[in-house]
């Protein structure tokens, strides 16, 4: 129970952080690029998107024989669904400073989300199944991260995704961010993460 407890609690986190992100219109996190650009591509919410990225990218693990578990499953839906009702609830700030606040808070969010979902151990998310599912094909950790995020990013900012300094200062913030929050908030100690993965969990290495 108390796994489950911090699982859903980390996802919620996390799913207000990425809804925050979205609000503050800084640019986002590779994965949230590919996000958003898809979500206007084909007229559904951010959220809703993002659900659905997270079980067409599940697919890919079949042939990659990697096994969910209930924190995956828990993973695609809720963080989603919990950035929509964020990006509804929270009006875009106008002023640059509150903006910068915004992605600020929303990026400490899903730091201390991961660590409570990550330290969970129940599964990882979608995205960073991929992650492990190529690496454990062959795949140096830190070629299966910069070809998929690289390959997102690019096709989220052609789709019209948010791409801007945010998306920069994610990429260089959450790694230390998540170095911390993980040996604190985790149920037991855990060590790196295989993948690297800036996923729905982004692991360090």
């Amino acid at each position: 129970m108390q796994r489950t407890v911090r699982c859903v609690g980390g996802l919620a986190l996390f799913g207000a952080g990425v809804g925050l992100q979205k609000q503050a219109a800084l640019g986002l996190p590779p994965w949230d690029v590919f996000h958003d650009g898809f979500s206007k591509t084909i007229g559904w919410q951010f959220g809703n998107a993002l659900i659905l990225t997270s079980f067409i990218v599940l697919l890919l693990w079949i042939p990659l024989r990697q096994r969910p578990g209930i924190g995956t499953l828990l993973n695609a839906v809720e963080i989603g669904f919990v950035a929509n009702i964020v990006i509804a609830n929270v009006p875009q700030p106008d002023a640059l400073g509150l903006r910068i606040a915004t992605m600020a808070t929303g990026i400490a969010l899903v730091g201390v989300g991961s660590g409570f979902y990550i330290g969970s151990g129940l599964g990882p998310g979608p995205r960073d199944g991929l992650m492990t599912g190529l690496s454990a094909r062959g795949w140096r950790v830190s070629r299966a991260r910069t070809t998929v995020e690289v390959a997102v990013l690019l096709i989220g900012w052609l789709l019209g995704g948010s791409v801007g300094a945010g998306t920069l200062i994610f990429a260089l913030a959450i790694g230390p961010i998540v170095q911390r929050t993980i040996p604190a908030l985790s149920i037991r100690p855990v060590g790196p993460s295989p993948s690297g993965a800036d996923d729905r969990a982004p692991w360090t290495e």
